[in-house]
């Protein structure tokens, strides 16, 4: 299925408010600077209730005693837990530190949870929040521009599995996502590349023109230009907002936003989670499908190199690792767009709108030993 995504809203204010439309999960995503320290919990519950941030032993000492005092105004105690750094603690003993922390302060069903960090800490804190007690609240506070523009936003939830990427979880909407753009200017500049990828995304499967624009504000970008951050953040989410408000539970649509992730995560397992980060894994990713896209006769050879040569501008790899065709098939079939063993792709079939498809693995095969080194 292929979209038509929303038009554009004007240039960003320094703070803008867009709408996730999901009825009674519906909830806001906040995007401007300085937003950390004015998240509000006044409106998810009593004064009586108890907040927990999740962050992670990177990010905590940054934000978290900020964030800390803020939300003492708001809430009857606030503790923070620090949870290792990484994609390889992705995983059930690293969640289990969470549930331990609210098992043993005793935290009850008004408890909110605060997911400060990247889309591990998202991730996990949000899967957390679904499990405990059977379901309680949390808020999003991305740090990183990959969780800023794609996993913070939309309610997926989950941790990883040896097999597979992000195969346990489940679609629990957090209460708001608030995006301070400030908190990009601590980023690795590794990091800021690995969250362009998500941006790049969001052209060639909605939006054509974002693509242009992306071209033309890559180096602003990368140089962490905060009003070309904000728009890229901006619309980033407006599209997401608009397919996950169509396709919650990705029956159909949703599964759009995963250009270039079948690849990424066969990447990411195949070397082990953490080897490449994310953004780096889909960027080559996205540029695998799209030449998937042009074996299957969607799409000209000249689209495709657009794409890759703006995944290069953005700092990203092109070729994946060698970890031969077998294997790749292999940690693709357990992609969860799989069916009855048939690996199932997003492609572009035209400039801005993609679609799912299957591909003979002879053709897959093909991509894959031209696009890895």
């Amino acid at each position: 299925m292929s979209i038509s995504s929303p038009n554009p809203s004007p240039p960003i204010s320094p703070l803008h408010q867009l709408r996730i439309d999901l009825a009674d999960r519906s909830y806001d995503i906040q995007i401007g600077c300085g937003l950390l320290d004015r998240v509000c919990a006044a409106d998810f519950g009593s004064a009586s209730s108890e907040a927990l941030i999740v962050t992670n032993t990177t990010v905590a000492p940054l934000y978290a005693e900020r964030l800390q005092r803020v939300l003492a105004n708001h809430h009857a105690r606030v503790h923070t837990i620090a949870l290792p750094d990484g994609e390889a603690y992705k995983d059930w003993a690293t969640l289990n530190l969470i549930f331990d922390r609210l098992l043993r302060d005793g935290f009850d069903r008004k408890t909110v949870l605060y997911a400060l960090g990247g889309g591990v800490i998202g991730d996990m804190t949000g899967f957390a929040a679904a499990c405990y007690m059977r379901g309680v609240a949390y808020v999003q506070v991305p740090t990183t521009l990959l969780a800023q523009v794609d996993s913070s936003v939309g309610g997926k939830t989950a941790i990883n599995h040896p097999a597979g990427k992000n195969m346990i979880g489940a679609f629990y909407q957090p209460l708001r996502v608030v995006a301070d753009l400030d908190t990009l200017d601590t980023l690795p500049d590794r990091e800021i590349s690995a969250g362009l990828a998500e941006v790049i995304k969001y052209g060639p499967i909605a939006d054509d023109d974002f693509l242009a624009w992306i071209e033309q504000h890559i180096d602003a970008l990368r140089a962490r230009d905060k009003d070309a951050l904000a728009y890229a953040v901006r619309r980033s989410c407006e599209i997401k907002a608009w397919v996950v408000g169509k396709d919650e539970r990705e029956s159909g649509l949703r599964a759009i936003l995963n250009f270039g992730h079948t690849f990424g995560h066969a990447i990411e397992a195949g070397l082990g989670f953490g080897t490449w980060l994310h953004g780096e894994a889909v960027g080559c990713g996205m540029v695998m499908a799209a030449e998937l896209s042009v074996r299957c006769g969607l799409i000209d050879a000249a689209y495709a190199q657009r794409i890759a040569r703006l995944i290069d501008r953005a700092g990203l790899p092109t070729r994946g690792p060698a970890l031969g065709a077998a294997r790749y098939l292999e940690l693709m079939r357990v992609d969860k767009k799989s069916e009855a063993g048939q690996i199932r792709f997003v492609l572009i079939d035209a400039p801005g709108h993609a679609s799912l498809h299957r591909a003979d693995d002879a053709l897959v095969a093909e991509v894959i030993e031209a696009r890895t080194v």
